[in-house]
């Protein structure tokens, strides 16, 4: 604050409770959530690190939403600059960049759930040591809040199937190790049937859903998982079921795929920012 300059008591409070975020990983989740935070939550957070290990994508968002200073080369320095830390970036490194974090002292978000499924013990154990939250948003599925509802009475089954055109697995090693040619995929086929343990380490980019399902309910191995390449559908589809003490639930999930990565569901980044506001505000609504 400059000295010699007026400010109402409004503008001071403003400029003290500003929440300072950074982002890691800047491709269409990040890229997405950078720009709500710049255009739709100025008054409440300010968007002040961007981190990619690859350093040409940070340079693009930060000249897109017209913001000088955001860009750094080391995943300390943007934690350092931040009070909330969102990873965007990928399973394969979501634990090491929470880890970090949290080991910081700085509250985090995390949108690649798969890569904590394995870890949830020890990251709730190094959240309490230093006092930090971990913020994990329901992402593409409907039926969280009630499952965390259900859980506490006693839940006996939670079943996931997973319905996306063949070509959205394009590029996945369990796919390609096994010879499937998604383009010669005419009707439905189950391309996997277990538990939710091995889809996330199998569909590490198309199954996060059932990491978040998992955290939610009665965890990795008990949860199941159907996966299945569907030329018919144009949709990322997903539907619960949920037997418990409490009565059965079912849900169906038909989600639009978002316009930058066809293996993210448009909701997952809308289920981010409902999040980030959840944090922003001082009323919560729902379970």
């Amino acid at each position: 604050m400059l000295l010699g300059t007026i400010y109402s008591v409004g503008e001071v409070f403003e400029i003290m409770i500003k929440l300072k975020i950074g982002i890691v990983g800047c491709g269409a989740i990040g890229s997405s959530l950078a720009r709500v935070i710049t255009k739709d939550f100025s008054k409440q957070a300010e968007l002040v690190a961007l981190y990619d290990l690859n350093s040409s994508k940070p340079k693009i968002l930060a000249k897109r939403i017209r913001k000088k200073n955001l860009v750094v080369f080391e995943l300390g320095a943007l934690i350092l600059r931040s009070d909330l830390v969102i990873e965007a970036a990928s399973s394969r490194c979501s634990w090491g960049i929470a880890k970090e974090v949290l080991s910081s002292g700085r509250d985090v978000m995390v949108m690649s759930v798969g890569g904590l499924i394995a870890k949830y013990s020890e990251l709730t154990k190094l959240a309490k040591r230093h006092n930090c939250r971990v913020y994990i948003p329901s992402g593409a599925i409907a039926g969280i809040d009630a499952l965390k509802a259900a859980k506490i009475g006693g839940v006996k089954k939670v079943t996931l199937t997973t319905l996306k055109n063949p070509l959205s697995f394009k590029g996945v090693k369990y796919i390609e190790e096994r010879g499937i040619d998604l383009f010669k995929i005419k009707k439905d086929r189950v391309l996997f049937s277990g538990s939710a343990a091995e889809a996330v380490k199998l569909f590490p980019q198309n199954i996060n859903v059932a990491a978040v399902l998992s955290l939610s309910g009665i965890g990795q191995d008990k949860t199941r998982v159907k996966i299945i390449a569907s030329p018919k559908v144009n949709k990322n589809i997903h539907e619960i079921k949920v037997e418990s003490q409490a009565g059965n639930i079912f849900t169906r999930t038909e989600n639009i795929l978002h316009p930058d990565n066809p293996k993210t569901s448009y909701l997952a980044v809308l289920s981010a920012i409902a999040t980030l506001k959840q944090i922003l505000e001082p009323i919560r609504i729902g379970t």
